[in-house]
């Protein structure tokens, strides 16, 4: 019996041990190092690397043999002949310098997957610390019904007020119970939502700890760091070295081979004869009916498409991250309003109803009705106070400042130092 009840203790132990307990500003690493997709997002810049090593290399050279046997009017004769191709053109370098672009595209891919996986881990979170926020204030309302229904039930039981004040009121302190438990299954499906972002099962315990960050506006950044900006940059080189290549393939490659036969015949009264022969062959290719002509037509207008859907990003994204500002400064004067201006005058009139009704000068509807007041007032308060941190994180997700990516060359298409 003894060694059960420690199995059950070391069981309770270990389970509370991989208990995950994460913070907002934990998020984003988590996100990083745990979120199944982009673990297999991750397996497209290895795809790429694997093409790139076989770019840029001479076709395989071929050895060739040939044997004719001995007849009446020719020799026995074997042929062994060595061909190689070679491009007259950049063909090959420019091979290299497409893949190269491409390991790095598939990298920004996966960059811009990072960033986007971030911010929707982010916000989860930041709707559950609101969430956290909300239960405490029904809480505390729950708490102050309580203390009125108790009171108004010693004064029914007294005669001084009518029964019907105090069922109302306990039947208002039930309604703060039934929002308290709605909100904890909101949480319940926000919880759901958001621990497969960080890697983690259905029956896995999470906690998420903290607050809320201070209301602070960030310094205004610039989002051309952005990897899907970069990506963008990325595919123009990309187009323009595939545009070079659609070219360089005008010309077909040119063949080089040496050959060299063994020839071998019996000649009566001479006896069997041998000799043989070595040469050196080339082969060109003219450009007479095909010069590649759709695909350079077709790789052109792919290089023009890329600048424009360059444009429309930056477009897009200046647009994503000037109303994102505009939330959020928006969000924090509507919080500093009510917090300054609104919810004092609320608590005021909210006690000076209560000890009105304590003292049988106010009614019972007034009472709850300025409670409800003050309730809604700072539930809209962080209900604010969330769409600016949600605001936030969109802000920060358009300047790409938890997944920036390294800005490129355009003409090297490679990382500046």
């Amino acid at each position: 019996m003894k060694a059960f009840f420690l199995f059950v203790l070391l069981g309770s132990f270990a389970g509370a041990a991989s208990a995950l307990t994460l913070s907002l500003p934990e998020v984003a690493q988590r996100v990083r190092s745990h979120h199944p997709s982009l673990k297999a997002a991750r397996l497209a810049i290895a795809e790429a690397q694997g093409r790139q090593l076989g770019a840029g290399r001479l076709s395989n050279p071929t050895v060739n043999y040939d044997f004719q046997n001995q007849s009446r009017v020719s020799p026995q004769t074997g042929i062994v002949s060595f061909d190689q191709s070679f491009p007259l053109t950049r063909r090959l370098s420019l091979e290299k310098t497409l893949t190269s672009q491409l390991v790095k595209a598939a990298e920004l891919e996966v960059r811009d997957v990072e960033r986007k996986l971030i911010a929707e881990a982010q916000q989860q979170v930041v709707r559950l610390l609101t969430l956290t926020r909300q239960k405490d204030l029904r809480q505390q309302q729950t708490e102050l019904a309580q203390k009125l229904a108790d009171f108004a039930e010693g004064r029914a039981r007294a005669g001084e007020v009518s029964p019907l004040d105090a069922k109302q009121v306990r039947l208002d302190s039930q309604r703060l119970r039934v929002e308290f438990r709605l909100l904890e299954a909101q949480g319940v499906s926000l919880l759901g939502q958001l621990k497969p972002m960080l890697g983690l099962r259905a029956e896995d315990p999470l906690t998420i700890s903290g607050d809320l960050p201070p209301m602070v506006l960030p310094t205004v950044t610039t989002w051309t760091l952005r990897p899907d900006y970069q990506l963008a940059q990325t595919k123009i080189m990309a187009a323009e070295t595939d545009k070079n290549l659609a070219r360089a393939n005008r010309l077909q490659d040119v063949k080089m081979g040496l050959f060299a036969s063994n020839e071998m015949q019996d000649v009566p009264g001479t006896g069997r004869v041998r000799t043989g022969y070595f040469g050196f062959r080339f082969s060109l290719p003219l450009p007479f009916w095909n010069r590649n002509q759709g695909a350079i037509a077709e790789k052109t207008a792919t290089a023009d498409r890329a600048r424009l859907e360059r444009d429309a990003l930056a477009i897009q994204i200046n647009s994503e991250s000037g109303t994102a500002r505009k939330e959020m400064e928006t969000n924090a004067a509507i919080v500093r309003e009510t917090r300054e201006n609104l919810l004092p005058l609320a608590a005021e009139q909210m006690d000076a109803m209560q000890k009105a009704y304590e003292s049988g000068q106010a009614d019972l509807q007034s009472v709850l009705r300025s409670r409800d007041q003050r309730l809604q007032l700072e539930s809209s308060t962080l209900d604010a106070l969330r769409d600016f941190h949600l605001a936030r994180i969109r802000y920060e997700a358009a300047v790409g400042k938890h997944a920036p990516a390294a800005p490129v060359t355009p003409e090297a298409g490679k990382p500046l130092p």
